[in-house]
């Protein structure tokens, strides 16, 4: 027999299923996380400041320490192997921690290869040559007073090389800064400024700022590459373009072995100024920005100014403090003009 077969017809009834429940919303943040997230930003910005700050001024130490270590190293090495042989320290320690990652960036060197060169012959091989040439000529001091003319021989730089507009705080800034690198230059007498009679030292220290400015306005334009690997890279090719010179040395029959106290110095220039000043340098910059970071460049001339009187013992002349302050407060101005 055959079961029997539903004749229902028509439209089924809608299944009715239970509606699914709404995911339960998480619990707003308690009054105090959201207070507390800007205090914690804040705080993490203020340490990185704090950070960049401590650098920055260790920086500025090992630059005027530089000063000492050059008027020390007259009658203790000569100039030119001065300068190669710190750069050798310098390079050799950075393969040493960086050697994989100049490696990996061979091909960017090689592509770039002229511009770097130009960067580290001028910014380290032929200012650290007129350095420490200028520094059996002139008093540490001096040295010290004209390299804080740096920034604003960039500014002056920047006009020349590249029409940058200049408002006119900058102009005053400039001209007040220049008169205190005339001062400087002229020993405060005025029977020299009119003679035109400058200290041989103090010019060859102010052209080698000027070349450390001409590095500085090239800088923004540099590769693309990791803050410490251009360095490396530039320390490199400092060592490099240093050798020429150090041949000449010796050809003219003016190269002098390092003494011992030479080799110490050697040691000294080549792991405060080249090595710990530039990685705190590149370190602050990253953390608070060039602009920023620019202005502990002029503690430079105010810590050697008070090193080349502790530890050589130079006498601090009221010319020189007259032209301190003219340089400072040039650069304040000129820096408050490009500001605005």
């Amino acid at each position: 027999a055959s079961r029997p077969t539903s004749s229902r017809t028509g439209p089924r009834s809608p299944v009715c299923r239970p509606a699914s429940a709404p995911a339960p919303s998480a619990p707003p943040p308690p009054a105090s996380a959201t207070l507390l997230a800007p205090r914690a930003a804040r705080a993490l910005t203020l340490t990185a400041s704090l950070r960049a700050y401590l650098m920055l001024t260790v920086t500025a130490l090992c630059w005027a320490a530089n000063v000492v270590f050059g008027k020390l190293a007259v009658g203790e090495v000569s100039p030119m192997l001065l300068v190669t042989l710190r750069w050798l320290v310098v390079a050799l320690l950075l393969v040493m921690l960086l050697g994989r990652d100049i490696v990996a960036q061979a091909a960017a060197f090689k592509r770039h290869f002229w511009f770097l060169a130009a960067l580290a012959a001028s910014g380290f091989t032929v200012f650290n040559a007129l350095y420490y040439v200028a520094a059996h000529s002139t008093s540490g001091a001096n040295l010290g007073i004209l390299q804080g003319s740096v920034p604003v021989l960039v500014i002056i730089g920047g006009w020349l090389a590249f029409r940058a507009a200049g408002g006119p705080m900058q102009l005053i800034g400039v001209v007040i800064t220049l008169a205190g690198v005339v001062i400087v230059s002229t020993g405060g007498r005025w029977e020299a400024l009119r003679a035109l009679a400058f200290n041989d030292g103090d010019l060859l220290m102010l052209l080698a700022c000027a070349l450390f400015a001409g590095y500085t306005l090239a800088l923004p334009r540099k590769p693309a590459l990791p803050g410490l690997v251009f360095f490396a890279m530039l320390a490199i090719l400092a060592l490099m373009t240093s050798l020429p010179l150090t041949v000449l040395e010796y050809a003219s029959g003016r190269m002098l072995a390092p003494t011992p106290t030479g080799w110490a110095l050697v040691a000294l220039v080549a792991v405060l100024p080249s090595f710990i000043g530039q990685i705190c340098f590149i370190q602050g910059v990253a953390l608070i920005g060039p602009a920023r970071a620019g202005v502990f460049v002029n503690l430079v001339p105010v810590f050697a100014a008070v090193m080349v009187v502790g530890v050589l013992g130079e006498p601090f002349e009221l010319f020189q403090l007259i032209a301190l302050l003219l340089v400072l407060g040039g650069i304040v101005i000129a820096e408050s003009g490009k500001r605005s």
